[in-house]
């Protein structure tokens, strides 16, 4: 494919991409995300590929394989175009009924269409999924329309027209100021404002300067950042361009973890047709604008989410932050001018560029505006990654499309954010998905992960499973994250195994707090999280736990015992044959028993009963 020298050449190739994918009449789309990869989609894929040959349809339907499309527990998800019908769970022995009914004889295979849990009736196609119905995908959506190693899909469905748009007709103050008027923030956990970046980075002095895309993305359960590089690269590479243009760099980087080698790969792919094609090198579309991109491998250390850690890890350095008494803007990547967003801010730019501050602007609340993916995980009957426009309740978030509680168990709380993140209770399920309410509420919105809690989690336990990850991803660099977050552990650790005390608390909240005041960077600063919101909405349970040597969820446990319902067990032997530990004993038929001094409280007995005879005590 020749390299394109100027706007035409770019509009030129579209047009011809678009006019030989006409004749196609049908189009097959399988998930070959993480997600699904490890339900085996792979298989699925070469089993259709294998198929369309055996029937001569390999040049008359279009295979297309893509990213993620959020659904992740009913993959491998295929889609069939035209209508959009979808299936789920799809195997290898699959493809030939999808192929032979529903490709050649327009009919639905039945029972590979989605299961509604609520009303348990059959629905054909994806936008009548409730999963899918209260979201807003504006970025999501687009995964679907592209394989994200194919350049071509891009550009077919209006790639790197945003890119042309700014570079024929827009100068870099031009950009900035539709970025500020968009109220566009940083979808990476701070919330900055990205436009306010862009317009001090520009100002700064120099002439060297850079932009950076964190996909270091090291929240437990997160993957939005995942989902889009290894969906659509180019619209995150598009997003670069604008942004590096806007500001006067010359040179980017993709700092990406490690343990993400389909995003990797990828990205790496992308990167190299973009040059190919003259988008991304010297005076690209001949504007005169130079920009390349490197891509660096993160370690996967935790830290090297935050800005300066970051940028230390890519000069070589170990991952540790530096103080910010001046901004990376102006002091960066090697002391240079630095702009650092994270994927999914880098990916609304294009749209922004393209369709104006005032169409992101539209969706949204007050202070935060346009959509925010998240990844939706924990005890609910759906989960993966949703769109949803900021400002939707949590409420709708956890009822209208997660489901519900799962198992008819009551939902106890919400965590947002992340380990740095805050617990909410079900009272404030009204709060929206807001930078600013949740952060009121004792929250965030972080980089987008959301935890749904039922009645048998314990909030204290949470606490400390959140210190705990903390501080194994501390770097230790400053005294009161190193220090700060061993001794809240501790205490925490001390009240779940009966050893707490009331005054404990009190010095639980003030280590907190002053933690949280004094700490480095981000990771430390936020690190109390956990703690505050919880003992500001549950402290009933860390009361419990201290004064009456009690674990309320029957969690913990040093503070519970496991004994036998007579009325409920059947004598079946199940958790007697399940049992580790020989503390079950009893005949066939007859009502079990468990040795309170051989139980080691591992739970498996209670997992394994179908009758829930086992309970806490």
């Amino acid at each position: 494919m020749p390299e394109l020298g100027s706007f035409i050449d770019l509009e030129a190739l579209r047009e011809r991409i678009v006019r030989e994918r006409e004749p196609l009449r049908n189009t097959l789309i399988i998930c070959g995300g993480t997600g699904c990869q490890a339900s085996r989609s792979r298989a699925v894929i070469e089993a259709v590929r294998e198929e369309l040959v055996r029937q001569g349809l390999q040049d008359g339907v279009r295979l297309r394989v893509t990213g993620c499309h959020g659904f992740c527990e009913q993959g491998p998800i295929a889609v069939v175009e035209p209508g959009r019908t979808f299936y789920c769970h799809v195997r290898p022995e699959d493809a030939a009924d999808i192929v032979s009914e529903t490709i050649l004889q327009g009919r639905v295979v039945e029972r590979l269409l989605y299961t509604d849990p609520v009303t348990g009736g059959k629905v054909r196609t994806e936008p009548e999924i409730p999963f899918y119905m209260a979201q807003d995908r504006q970025l999501l959506s687009q995964n679907r329309l592209v394989d994200p190693c194919v350049i071509d899909d891009y550009l077919a469905i209006g790639g790197y027209s945003a890119l042309a748009r700014v570079l024929a007709g827009m100068s870099r103050e031009d950009v900035i100021r539709e970025i500020q008027s968009s109220g566009l923030r940083g979808r990476g956990g701070g919330g900055f404002p990205t436009g306010r970046k862009w317009a001090e980075c520009h100002e700064a002095p120099g002439d060297e300067k850079y932009v950076i895309c964190n996909a270091d993305e090291g929240d437990p359960g997160a993957y939005m950042d995942r989902c889009l590089l290894e969906g659509n690269p180019h619209l995150v590479l598009e997003g670069m361009m604008i942004g590096a243009y806007a500001v006067g760099a010359h040179q980017g980087y993709v700092y990406v973890r490690n343990e993400y080698p389909l995003a990797v790969d990828h990205v790496r792919t992308a990167v190299r047709q973009a040059r190919e094609l003259g988008l991304l090198g010297p005076n690209i579309l001949g504007s005169g604008f130079s920009f390349d991109v490197q891509i660096s491998r993160g370690g996967g250390a935790f830290v090297c989410g935050e800005s300066t850690a970051l940028m230390a890890s890519l000069e070589g350095k170990a991952g540790e932050p530096r103080p910010k008494d001046i901004h990376t803007v102006v002091d960066g990547l090697w002391h240079k001018p630095t702009v650092l967003n994270n994927v999914e801010t880098w990916a609304n730019v294009p749209s922004i560029a393209l369709q104006g501050a005032a169409w992101f602007s539209a969706k949204g609340s007050p202070g935060s505006k346009g959509t925010k993916i998240l990844a939706l995980t924990g005890r609910i009957k759906n989960t993966g990654l949703i769109e949803v426009a900021m400002g939707t309740p949590l409420r709708t978030v956890v009822h209208d499309i997660g489901g519900g509680a799962l198992n008819g168990k009551a939902i106890k709380a919400v965590q947002t954010g992340g380990p740095s993140g805050g617990c909410l209770p079900v009272d404030r399920f009204d709060l929206p998905v807001d930078f600013d309410a949740l952060a009121q509420a004792g929250s965030m919105v972080g980089s987008g992960g959301i935890v749904v809690m039922d009645e048998e989690t314990c909030m204290v336990d949470v606490a400390k499973y959140f210190l705990a990850f903390l501080q194994d991803e501390s770097c230790g660099k400053c005294v009161p994250c190193r220090l700060g977050i061993d001794r809240m552990l501790e205490i925490v650790t001390d009240i779940t195994e009966g050893r707490g005390t009331l005054e404990q608390v009190e010095l639980l909240e003030d280590l907190a707090d002053t933690v949280g005041q004094t700490a480095l960077c981000g990771l430390g600063k936020t690190a109390a999280n956990p703690v505050l919101s919880t003992l500001r909405y549950f402290r009933e349970e860390y009361e419990a736990h201290i004064t009456e040597n009690r674990c309320p969820a029957g969690v913990c446990q040093a503070l519970i015992t496991y004994v036998v319902d007579p009325e409920k067990c059947t004598g079946c032997g199940v958790c007697l044959r399940a049992c580790p530990h020989g503390a079950i004993r009893g005949d066939k038929k007859q009502i079990h028993e468990i040795d309170a001094l051989l139980c080691q409280r591992c739970g498996i007995c209670r997992s394994e009963c179908k009758f829930q005879a086992i309970r806490v005590h």
